[in-house]
């Protein structure tokens, strides 16, 4: 049985999706005009452009409102939407409150796997879809949808979760002892996961420190690149680890996968950066302006 196999029919033994709203909900508490500033740059950067007038962009699957506000801040306009109603809830509270109520930015409910939701939104210059897909059930029809979205030689930003074989296998375990626990277990749980991994990365980190010191090179590199790491998208370290470790449903792909799937919906690579780890793959795609 394959990793989606497994997922699904983990799903439906009657296991729920987790509440990404309401970690979201948390993560507001902690938002910050440099975290909506390294946002606006993490858009830049994977869009190649200094600034979104005159576009319209979709966010599907928009958790805190953080990149819809960031796309609104950089001229576009923007359409949100979320098939859970807390994150939908977080980004009306953003729009609100950082976003001054914009007349060109809409919330709205909807689902990735709904295509007549999808009919009614019409096709925009960009469709960003960061760490969304994955969660839905039905990863690759929701990246089938979204690619009909997008405007002949517009953009198509992914984040997918990273296929690492048996390791995804060992987090699809760890997903579902989360699901298992009773509420007041989970953050200990996180914890204890969360622990584990930095001890890990703690490790490996300090090795590498070591390995350039004896060859006479910078030995901070490794930390400063660590660092860099953390702070990237403007988001928060422990939201997105709980969003880790509790995120379900739970689907992975390899990015030669991603890659081809896209391709042969008529786009073009524009920009990937790949996870060695169990992060998320990043792609950015640009729709042939003939098709």
């Amino acid at each position: 049985m394959t990793i989606e196999e497994e997922a699904t029919a983990s799903t439906n033994d009657r296991e729920t999706p987790f509440a990404f709203g309401r970690n979201w909900a948390s993560f507001l508490a902690n938002l910050n005009e440099e975290r909506i500033e390294a946002a606006e740059e993490s858009l830049r950067r994977l869009l190649r452009r200094d600034d979104l007038e005159e576009c319209r962009f979709l966010d599907a699957g928009s958790g805190s409102g953080l990149f819809s506000l960031a796309a609104h801040r950089l001229g576009a306009a923007v359409v949100s939407f979320d098939v859970d109603s807390e994150s939908r809830a977080c980004t009306e509270r953003v729009k609100s409150q950082y976003g001054d109520n914009a007349e060109n930015w809409q919330v709205l409910s909807g689902s990735l796997l709904d295509q007549d939701f999808l009919d009614t939104l019409g096709q925009f210059d960009v469709v960003y879809c960061w760490g969304v897909a994955h969660h839905t059930g039905d990863m690759w029809t929701a990246i089938a949808n979204l690619c009909r979205h997008v405007k002949p030689g517009g953009s198509l930003v992914l984040a997918i979760y990273n296929d690492q074989l048996y390791v995804s296998r060992t987090w699809l375990i760890v997903k579902r002892i989360y699901q298992r626990l009773p509420a007041f277990a989970r953050p200990l749980y996180v914890c204890a996961i969360g622990s584990a991994a930095f001890a890990n990365r703690f490790a490996v980190t300090l090795v590498a420190c070591c390995l350039r010191l004896l060859t006479l090179r910078n030995p901070f590199v490794p930390l400063l690149n660590w660092a860099r790491e953390t702070q990237a998208r403007g988001m928060h370290g422990w939201y997105d680890l709980v969003d880790w470790v509790g995120g379900w449903p739970f689907e992975v792909a390899r990015p030669e996968e991603i890659f081809r799937f896209v391709r042969d919906r008529g786009f073009v690579l524009q920009e990937m950066t790949t996870s060695i780890g169990h992060g998320c793959n990043e792609f950015s795609f640009a729709r042939d302006p003939e098709q």
